[in-house]
C-alpha cells in the first residue's frame, strides 16, 4: 500500500507542469497581433471624432458671426470680437454679445482661423481649422466652404 509519489515521481510532474519558453512565446506573439489591430481600429475612430467635432464648430461660429453681422452690419475683423466687449462708445451701443464664448482650440491643438474678407467664400468670410497636419491651405483644412 502506497500512500504518496516517490520523490522520483514527483521530480517528473514537476518537470511537466509548466509552460514551455515556445508556448509562452506563441502566446505573446498572438497578443501583440491582436493589440497591434486593436490600435489600428480605435487610432481611424479618433481622427474621425477629431474631424466631426471640428465639422460641429462651424454651424456655432457662423451663426454667432452672422448675428454680429445684423448687430453692426459687418463681420468681425477678428474672432476675440465676438465674445470681448469693444471700448469704442459707439460700437458697445451696438454689441449685444458675447455672441460667443471664447473659442477653445481645435481638436488637434491648433487655433481656429478666421479672415473677415473670405477667399473660399467670396462674399462672406472664411472660418476653418487647418486639420490634422495643422498646416493652412492644404486639402485636409475644415471650413465653412463647399470641398471641390
Amino acid at each position: 500500500m502506497r500512500r504518496g509519489k516517490t520523490r522520483q515521481e514527483r521530480r517528473r510532474a514537476a518537470r511537466h507542469s509548466g509552460f514551455t519558453l515556445i508556448e509562452v512565446l506563441l502566446v505573446l506573439i498572438i497578443l501583440v497581433i491582436i493589440g497591434s489591430l486593436a490600435v489600428n481600429v480605435f487610432t481611424g475612430t479618433q481622427d474621425r471624432a477629431s474631424i466631426n467635432a471640428a465639422k460641429a464648430n462651424i454651424p456655432l461660429v457662423r451663426g454667432a458671426i452672422d448675428r454680429y453681422r445684423l448687430d453692426f452690419n459687418k463681420y468681425p475683423a477678428q474672432l476675440d470680437d465676438l465674445w470681448d466687449e469693444p471700448s469704442d462708445s459707439d460700437a458697445k451701443d451696438k454689441w449685444s454679445g458675447p455672441y460667443l464664448e471664447k473659442l477653445k482650440d481645435d481638436p488637434w491643438g491648433n487655433e481656429y482661423q478666421y479672415a473677415a474678407e473670405g477667399k473660399k467664400n467670396a462674399s462672406g468670410f472664411d472660418f476653418w481649422s487647418n486639420g490634422p497636419d495643422g498646416k493652412s491651405g492644404t486639402d485636409d483644412d475644415i471650413g465653412n466652404w463647399e470641398k471641390e
